[in-house]
């Protein structure tokens, strides 16, 4: 893959840094089927309650309701928001053991629902389940140390499976859904070397695409295709971890994605195909931090002020789709979590300020999707609603800015907002070989 640099790299990489300025029963029928705002939510201190939520009282962030058990993984959402899957404990008495099995959540119609898909054995809590987009659910189980996969559909009043087949290895990740909707990719890292399966879609069972030098773990889809992903690696030996991109379709050819500084920690967090916005962590401003860039521009990769909180950690998990060729004006979804639990932040390159909202009761923490319109999706079940999703809309950057002149070496002030995106009009940057760039930008004359 070629891009070129944001201000500076090595051949073949994307990004660079800029540590200044700018900065987820019945077949089919539905299990609580309602879709639910924000009532009972709340909020975290100093947050804004969002215009239109009802009921909500200036409180603690919001924590999983009262008697829910604790779930052993995640929910996972299709590339397209449509379906979502989980593993959830059958009903039982406070403090009993419960059973665990999957469940698919169908949430591109008027209402979500959810369809239990359990067997004739409960799962371990370490099984993994993904949504595919014909609604039919891959599981990932580990029978000693083999890794066997099968697809799950309601059928009648049963549950379906077909077998698709075993990797043997000690452990294996299933990656998020590929844009496709058909294919589910596994990876099994190394120290050496990291195995990249093809473990739903293809023809015969699982199927070896790709061996990668070094250690590699995240995991994220750079196009709609699903030809190009995006991986974390360090090489065999030690060294800095880097984001490096995998072409599908030429036997998993590997070339540099991210290369902020030559000895700096550069991980994807997320990528947005419509309009190239990359979320990134790395550690290249002295330490570890979230910061934004956009693929296969010139300019410096940005980490603004507003998105390191005090005593907070920080996390994007959706960018809001559909905005071709304006990367600054993406809403990005944010997990927030702190000593209270977790809630939601909503941030756009160029609002430069971060809005921070309370999670509904029961989210599975870290999920949820954007309309192409600026609506923010969140799953969450409680006591009382067994499967909703709570729906949020952007909030606007209007108002004036915060003043500048922090002393850190980057603009901001004690309100935890910062200016991430050029105040007067853009440098034109001429592009040049990615290996030649300049670590940092060429101050523009007064």
């Amino acid at each position: 893959m070629t891009a070129c640099a944001i201000e500076g790299g090595t051949a073949g990489a994307a990004t660079t840094a800029d540590p200044g300025p700018e900065e987820s029963g019945e077949p089919e029928e539905p299990v609580g089927a309602e879709s639910a705002g924000l009532e009972g939510a709340a909020w975290p201190e100093g947050a804004a309650e969002p215009e239109g939520a009802a009921g909500a009282v200036p409180a603690g962030p919001a924590a999983p309701w009262a008697g829910a058990p604790r779930a052993p993984g995640t929910f996972t959402l299709t590339a397209d928001g449509a379906y979502g899957a989980r593993l959830t404990a059958a009903p039982g008495a406070p403090g009993e053991q419960r059973a665990w099995y999957p469940e698919r959540w169908t949430l591109d119609g008027p209402e979500p629902y959810a369809v239990p898909l359990p067997l004739h054995q409960p799962e371990e809590p370490d099984a993994q389940v993904v949504p595919l987009a014909d609604g039919r659910v891959l599981i990932r189980r580990r029978v000693a140390d083999r890794q066997m996969f099968s697809l799950l559909y309601p059928t009648g009043p049963a549950t379906g499976e077909l077998a698709l087949g075993a990797v043997e290895c000690d452990g294996m990740t299933l990656l998020p859904p590929s844009p496709d909707g058909s294919s589910v990719y596994g990876l099994s890292a190394g120290d050496h070397s990291s195995l990249l399966w093809l473990v739903a879609g293809g023809a015969f069972g699982p199927e070896l695409v790709a061996e990668i030098p070094g250690h590699c773990s995240g995991g994220v889809w750079l196009d709609r295709a699903g030809r190009m992903l995006a991986l974390d690696r360090q090489l065999p030996g030690g060294g800095p971890v880097k984001a490096v991109a995998v072409d599908l379709e030429r036997n998993g050819e590997v070339t540099p994605l991210l290369q902020i500084a030559p000895s700096s920690d550069d991980r994807l967090l997320l990528a947005d195909p419509d309009s190239g916005l990359l979320l990134i962590r790395s550690d290249a401003p002295g330490h570890d931090r979230l910061g934004w860039g956009v693929l296969g521009s010139c300019l410096p990769v940005r980490f603004p002020e507003c998105l390191r909180p005090a005593d907070v950690a920080v996390t994007p998990f959706a960018v809001q789709p559909g905005q071709m060729l304006m990367p600054e004006s993406c809403a990005v979804a944010l997990r927030i979590d702190g000593a209270a639990g977790s809630w939601v932040g909503i941030w756009r390159p160029q609002g430069r300020r971060l809005h921070q909202l309370a999670a509904p009761e029961g989210w599975s923490a870290g999920a949820g999707y954007w309309s192409r319109d600026g609506v923010l999706h969140l799953p969450y079940a409680n006591a009382a609603t067994p499967c909703a999703v709570a729906r949020i809309e952007a909030p606007g950057d209007d108002g004036p800015l915060p003043e500048t002149g922090g002393t850190d070496g980057t603009d901001g002030d004690a309100s935890g907002t910062e200016p991430s995106g050029a105040v007067t009009p853009p440098v034109v940057c001429k592009p040049v070989p990615l290996g030649k760039a300049p670590l940092h930008r060429t101050a523009s004359p007064d």
